[in-house]
């Protein structure tokens, strides 16, 4: 009799959140559907779901549900994108254009930067691809990384939204910029839009930095070498995630511009001397964490939670948990800092995917989102006029008008001012946008596949004293200098060989591992 009670109270946990879930429209009782794929959090999906279909039906007079397609980050998404599309165009391909497929086709349909100069079958494909409408079932691709958009313009499986057209005076300097502090924010051929801005920094905890015998919450990038810090610092592998690969760039950048101040006249030495030591606060930031993480997610809530003292993290995130935590106890122990002068704001955008089932709710989707109503939900307080009905999502919309005094008093964030930042970094694509991947590449061999050897590495450093001549080997970076990742990394990575890749890989890994094994060596020899 004890057993079925103890199951039944079992059953009538699992039941309660199921049966208290308010109704969604179901997408079979709708009479639209929306489909779209996305790397934002459940709080985002819900409160522009519910938002979304009361402006859609008045709009319409038709119901519409939301099918949420959520299968991890951007990483996740463009090869899920690019799988589909080439199993999509190559039906096209053979069964309406009756053309026989190779892996010339398939590595040419897609290719954004086919020359003019190419073999005329390849050719053929390109232009078959971008002239068709084959779909992979989804219409939206929301959220992620200007990085991510950008790629997936240029590979064509984004398509021009009419808002541009509907909604000019949206795209103006004084609403949505083109470009703001180097960053773009919409894609002058009008396949994708920023719809609201995000920065990188560190989200903490001061009762753990307390207990490493921290008494200052960290302010600069700077601050994760610290060597009180080994074994408490959250990290996600750049690899898995765009908006993290964006903060270890950040990082990068601002160590390239304060080289810059130092030699104005010398763009390209400080340039490399900034790559340089980009990679080493990064090595160090390595050393001291305690894991890799695939989620950029984890680590906000194990920094809330105690078993970090620091995460770099997107700034909403850093928000919502700090607020999380103050709401269960009224607690200042867990705050965020974007470090001054070490972050951009770059935008999540959204966009259009070719062959959209649900092409028109897809454009209104965009159009909602853009608009004055659709900018309040990510920063209004919940259950204010306009605002989001559950969750304060603490994002910082877009539109430059949305800063006004006007909004202040309802915003979740109301002293947040993206557009009046004091101290800024000016983000210079040239610099290392076209290393996006290889820069992740790197990081992740230096301090994800080695991280064992780093840390014993680190470990015997800090406990010989730091000696500059262990130090000096640990942070030689002449294997991955900015020369070498612009020309053999970027090689290897853009030819989309994955044996090649695992390859290098493997051989940047066994030179790291070699190089921390002889760091910790000169430590030991000169330790006190």
């Amino acid at each position: 009799m004890r057993r079925w009670i103890i199951l039944g109270a079992l059953a009538a946990v699992i039941a309660v959140p199921f049966l208290l879930r308010p109704d969604a429209e179901s997408t079979e009782t709708a009479d639209d559907v929306l489909v779209l794929i996305t790397p934002h959090n459940e709080a985002i999906r819900h409160e522009f779901g519910l938002a979304f279909a009361t402006w859609y039906e008045e709009r319409t007079g038709r119901t519409v549900a939301m099918d949420w397609r959520v299968i991890g980050g951007t990483s996740e998404i463009a090869r899920f994108l690019a799988s589909e599309y080439t199993a999509s165009f190559r039906n096209h391909w053979i069964n309406n254009l009756n053309e026989s497929w190779d892996f010339d086709v398939q590595g040419a349909f897609a290719n954004g930067r086919l020359g003019d100069d190419a073999d005329p079958r390849e050719r053929q494909a390109r232009e078959a691809f971008l002239a068709s409408d084959v779909s992979c079932g989804i219409d939206l691709f929301f959220g992620g990384g200007p990085y991510d958009f950008i790629r997936q313009a240029r590979m064509g499986q984004l398509v021009k939204t009419r808002v541009f057209e509907t909604h000019p005076e949206w795209f103006e300097d004084d609403v949505i910029p083109f470009e703001y502090a180097g960053e773009g924010y919409w894609d002058p051929d009008h396949r994708w839009t920023g719809t609201v801005l995000s920065s990188y920094g560190m989200i903490y905890n001061r009762d753990v930095l307390k207990l490493r015998g921290i008494e200052n919450p960290p302010e600069r990038w700077d601050d994760l070498r610290n060597p009180a810090l080994l074994g408490s610092v959250a990290l996600t592998d750049p690899t898995k995630s765009g908006s993290i690969a964006k903060a270890f760039e950040n990082v990068i950048q601002q160590q390239m511009q304060e080289e810059l101040e130092r030699t104005p006249d010398d763009e390209a030495r400080a340039v490399r001397a900034g790559w340089v030591r980009g990679l080493q606060l990064l090595q160090l930031a390595a050393a001291n964490s305690r894991y890799f993480t695939d989620s950029s997610q984890k680590p906000p809530i194990d920094v809330a939670a105690g078993n970090c003292a620091i995460g770099m993290c997107i700034d909403f995130y850093g928000r919502q948990q700090a607020e999380a935590v103050r709401r269960r106890g009224d607690s200042v122990r867990v705050d965020y800092v974007s470090p001054p002068g070490g972050s951009v704001s770059s935008v999540d955008p959204i966009g259009i995917l070719r062959g959209a089932p649900n092409h028109e709710v897809a454009e209104l989707f965009i159009e909602f989102v853009m608009s004055m109503d659709g900018q309040k939900i990510w920063n209004f307080e919940p259950g204010s006029a306009g605002g989001p009905q559950h969750f304060a999502l603490r994002r910082l919309p877009v539109r430059r008008d949305f800063y006004t005094e006007a909004h202040r008093e309802f915003r979740s964030d109301p002293d947040d001012e993206p557009y009046a930042a004091g101290e800024q970094l000016i983000y210079r694509a040239q610099w290392t946008g076209f290393l996006f991947r290889e820069m992740s590449f790197i990081i992740r061999v230096m301090g994800f596949d080695t991280h064992a050897e780093l840390v014993d590495a680190w470990k015997t450093i800090i406990d010989a004293g730091q000696p500059p001549e262990a130090m000096a080997v640990l942070q030689d970076m002449s294997a991955v200098d900015y020369d070498i990742a612009q020309g053999l990394v970027k090689e290897v990575i853009g030819a989309r060989n994955k044996v090649r890749e695992l390859e290098l890989a493997k051989e940047l890994g066994n030179h790291f591992r070699r190089q921390y094994a002889e760091a910790a060596r000169v430590a030991r020899e000169h330790q006190p």
